[in-house]
């Protein structure tokens, strides 16, 4: 098979050729179809995000493919189905298992995700256990389905965001596609007009206005007004601590974008007395799985056109190309093509 191999040490990504993985009874081998580009990826390739540290590591912690081989125990799947991944897991022991938030996790969660400390996607083949395994529509392509894990998040932030009310106004921070995907959400559950999309890249403000979703975009020095709700999708410090200031009453600031672990964010306890502000955060996606795709399902004849959403498809090979592209803002997200 062919993948990209990390070595967390030297910081290094190479492609390279191996044998195919050996199953385990309850595994699944997944021909890769698509595998995307995370901004959680770049983090983890300059060594600012916590990932596996002993050894190589093939990342990608969303993709989609096909079903290739099967374990002896496994028995929801069958060779030739259209599939995708859900990267985190619980322990299933603990108490943050126990009391249905896998995400808090120890030893599951964000520490045992495929992709960041497991092998993950960004090869021709990768092995997942049955138990992170979905079905794929039928009428649902394989590269809207590489769509699911982001929208699976979102999913979750949007059960930990609301209620947004229609008439709401609210800030997204971020035109990354992330940010994207968060406008298409408002958009989708009826938000008109009331909208503002902040982003210092122009050729990413260009691509807000190719979604034809009518909302305001600009750059964050021309940003003006108050907000109910804020998302932040830039994971920059700054904007959120500029953010919690353009609040109502009540405001609401949601910490979706994966900051830099040292970064921090100053406060004032007294407006946030005085407004009764609320900071929320959001991981992963604990059991939102299915809503995520459901709502690529949902989505993607109108909001999921790769050219609108400036994703760009490369090859295994072209990875040094497409981590730069999506380093530099030339497009919204970088997907692989695996097979």
């Amino acid at each position: 098979m062919e993948f990209l191999s990390f070595n967390p040490v030297t910081e290094k990504l190479t492609l390279e050729h191996g044998e195919i993985p050996k199953l385990k009874n309850n595994d699944v081998l997944i021909r890769v179809a698509y595998s995307g580009i995370c901004g959680t990826d770049l983090h983890i390739l300059d060594g600012s995000f916590p990932a596996k540290k002993d050894g190589t590591l093939i990342l990608g912690h969303e993709f989609s493919g096909t079903v290739e081989d099967i374990g002896d125990e496994v028995t929801e799947f069958k060779v030739g189905q259209k599939v995708v991944i859900d990267p985190n897991s619980g322990c299933n022991k603990c108490t943050s298992c126990h009391g249905g938030c896998y995400h808090f996790c120890t030893k599951g969660g964000i520490n045992n995700t495929i992709g960041i400390f497991k092998n993950g996607g960004w090869a021709t083949h990768a092995v997942v256990p049955e138990t992170q395994v979905h079905h794929v529509p039928d009428d649902m392509e394989m590269h809207h389905a590489a769509l699911a894990e982001p929208m699976a998040c979102i999913a979750h932030g949007w059960d930990i965001m609301n209620p947004i009310h229609v008439g709401s106004q609210i800030l997204v921070i971020g035109a990354g596609i992330i940010g994207l995907l968060w406008a298409c959400i408002l958009h989708l559950h009826g938000l008109r007009k009331t909208v503002t999309i902040s982003e210092i890249n122009a050729g990413r403000r260009a691509a807000v206005q190719k979604l034809d979703l009518d909302y305001s975009v600009c750059n964050p020095t021309e940003l003006r007004g108050n907000f109910d709700v804020a998302v932040d999708c830039s994971g920059s410090a700054p904007a959120m601590e500029s953010a919690l200031a353009r609040l109502k009453h009540g405001g609401r600031l949601c910490i979706f974008g994966v900051a830099n672990p040292a970064a921090t964010v100053s406060i004032n306890p007294f407006q946030m007395y005085l407004k009764e502000l609320t900071i929320a955060g959001v991981i992963i996606d604990p059991f939102t799985f299915p809503k995520g795709l459901a709502l690529v399902q949902a989505m993607a004849a109108r909001y999921f056109n790769y050219e609108k959403l400036g994703i760009k498809v490369y090859k295994l090979s072209e990875y040094k190309e497409a981590l730069e592209a999506l380093r530099t803002g030339k497009v919204s997200k970088a997907m692989f093509k695996c097979s």
